[in-house]
């Protein structure tokens, strides 16, 4: 029985969302923790020393990237890591890495956060990487323990492994008879030094961790191969990107700002997991998340991957992903990489504080709430008047009682702050279009209830915005207090909206997102 219907309509166009399908019966339920991190395997020691002063929330941190297959154990290095650039292959991280005992300290400094460690499979063309992994093994296992390990990874995109550290025939039978070898001998590293950390809840792999769907090796063959076939791989990982920093035709408004391109790109994943599922001679893949993902491959693009526009993707594809059953995802971060959501020490190329990416993670993080929610997405309806499937999004969150908790309206129209978006100091001088978002709201059986929501908006002056951005009259600014945050004065904050006749209407200019909050009851009839 539906505990609470809601429609969309949006003046200036009028846009109409059906809110027939958007119920706590059909809706999904992400994990706690949803929107998590990956950070760089090379760059970790840089994050570890200032994630406390970001997050208020603890995620879960994957360590990991293509460095986590370059890292090579030194047991007399004396500082955690040593790496060597080779800019024909990366100028954003060093190619050539050693690390040493210090490396795992680094899992210490923040308390709370629950972290997986990538243990290196690719080996980057080193005889050390056997060596390697025995020695890694007992020094993560004995950083983490059970208070601080999420799981385990070995090896990072092996789809994309031959012709590189592999040979071109490289194959999923290849790949799962290394992977169970070096899972194996992990397993035999923790008996002898961490045998505390082998329970079923406590030991444990995120896998295969493929690059995409369409790679060299295949998710479907690999778990045909018996890559499960110890029964320890505990999350479905794959790896998304919504296009790449140097590919051809990429702007804000047709890749990233862009409904219908977040939906293609997320269904990949979800029809391979389907595949799986629907498989009868395997075993069903246990829960599917995002391990690694962001806005474009080979660390984003600027003036797109740092901007507001950025951050506005980031809710959609998170909120999307999460209404497809997609349980968590990972955004990835390094030091330097344009698409992180903060830079965690100042260099001489990237300034040291909060990125515009950070404050849609702490948008969806407040739509979601506590542990519990269930998320729908608010499809439009066939006979809407102006409305855009590439740009109108809204979705609804429920409580734990089934009623409806928070609305959250998304308008990807890009409005540029800058002439022409360049980012120079001529300003746009066309005003800033708004759209009216009505939605009818009832409580299903008792027919329409009068209440007011609270207003929360993430704004900026434009999606070409690279500061002055803030999430319910909110800023993260590091220069304000260490990216804790900070009430500014100046954003009108406070704003209600009532529900009047059964409908609820706000205003929400291009570019800009806006949540519903109907409180901790919720709206509606409860069961």
């Amino acid at each position: 029985m539906p505990l609470a219907q809601t429609s969309l309509v949006m003046a200036r166009p009028v846009t109409y969302v059906v809110g027939s399908t958007a119920t706590s019966v059909n809706a999904s339920q992400p994990f706690d923790g949803f929107v998590s991190y990956s950070i760089e395997f090379s760059s970790f020691p840089d994050f570890a020393d200032n994630l406390g002063s970001f997050a208020g929330v603890k995620p879960y941190i994957r360590v990991g990237g293509n460095t986590q297959d370059f890292a090579i154990f030194n047991a007399d290095l004396t500082i955690a890591l040593n790496g060597t650039y080779n800019l024909s292959r990366s100028a954003d991280y060093p190619t050539t890495i050693e690390i040493g005992p210090a490396y795992f300290e680094s899992y210490g400094t923040w308390p709370g956060v629950k972290f997986s460690h990538g243990f290196n499979l690719g080996g980057n063309h080193d005889d050390r990487q056997w060596e390697t992994l025995l020695s890694t093994a007992a020094l993560a296992c004995k950083a983490l323990g059970k208070d601080k390990l999420y799981w385990w990874e070995y090896g990072n995109e092996p789809d994309l492994f031959a012709s590189a550290v592999r040979a071109s025939n490289y194959n999923e039978s290849d790949y799962v008879a290394e992977w169970l070898n070096g899972t194996r001998a992990i397993r035999s590293v923790f008996e002898e030094n961490c045998p505390d950390l082998l329970d079923d809840d406590t030991y444990g792999y995120m896998a295969p961790s493929f690059a995409g769907t369409s790679n060299h090796l295949k998710a479907a063959l690999t778990w045909a191969n018996g890559i499960d076939e110890d029964k320890n791989i505990k999350l479905f990982s794959s790896h998304n990107y919504i296009s790449g920093a140097e590919s051809l035709g990429v702007t804000l408004q047709g890749t990233l700002m862009n409904h219908t391109r977040t939906v293609l790109s997320v269904s990949a994943h979800t029809a391979e997991y389907a595949s799986l599922q629907a498989n009868p001679r395997h075993t069903p893949p246990p829960p599917l998340i995002l391990g690694e993902t962001n806005s474009l491959y080979h660390q984003g693009r600027p003036g797109l991957s740092n901007s507001f526009g950025a951050a506005l993707w980031g809710i959609d594809f998170a909120l999307y992903s999460a209404t497809v059953s997609i349980r968590r995802v990972h955004f990835h971060m390094g030091t330097d990489y344009r698409y992180a959501s903060w830079q965690p020490i100042q260099t001489n190329r990237t300034t040291l504080g909060t990125k515009p990416p950070y404050y849609g993670n702490v948008a969806v993080a407040a739509f979601l709430g506590s542990e519990g929610v269930r998320v729908a997405s608010l499809p439009f309806s066939r006979d809407a008047d102006g409305a855009d499937a590439e740009t109108d999004v809204a979705y609804a969150a429920y409580g734990p009682s089934g009623a409806i908790s928070r609305i959250l309206a998304l308008n990807l129209r890009a409005y540029n702050y800058t002439l022409n978006g360049t980012g120079g100091a001529e300003l746009n001088p066309a005003p800033r279009p708004t759209q009216i978002y009505r939605f009818s709201v009832s409580s299903g059986e008792g027919g329409a209830l009068e209440e007011e929501a609270t207003v929360r908006r993430l704004r900026a002056n434009g999606s070409d915005a690279v500061s002055g951005i803030t999430w319910d009259g909110l800023s993260y600014n590091y220069e304000l207090d260490r990216g804790r945050p900070v009430r500014l004065d100046n954003v009108t904050t406070g704003e209600t909206a009532r529900v009047v006749d059964g409908a609820i209407q706000v205003q929400v200019p291009d570019s800009e997102a806006v949540i519903l909050d109907f409180g901790a009851g919720g709206f509606g009839r409860k069961t």
